[in-house]
């Protein structure tokens, strides 16, 4: 796990949106979202719910979302 993956998972919580996320760090839709699918795959976990209006958090989301905030 790099802190990058850290940094994108923080703001796309944050934001509920990929879109705003990436507008956020500065960086492209795209990048955003390989790199949270990278976390993803390499947790084996879901970390987000998707939905029409956006992104929510799972349990494991949540939990890793206040570890990456102590950790940053």
């Amino acid at each position: 796990m790099e802190m990058k993956e850290l940094d994108y998972f923080i703001a796309i919580a944050e934001e509920k949106s990929i879109s705003k996320a990436a507008e956020r760090l500065f960086i492209s839709p795209p990048a955003v979202i390989k790199q949270v699918n990278l976390l993803e795959e390499n947790l084996d976990l879901p970390l987000f719910i998707r939905t029409h209006r956006g992104l929510q958090l799972t349990q494991a989301g949540k939990s890793l979302y206040q570890d990456a905030k102590y950790i940053i």
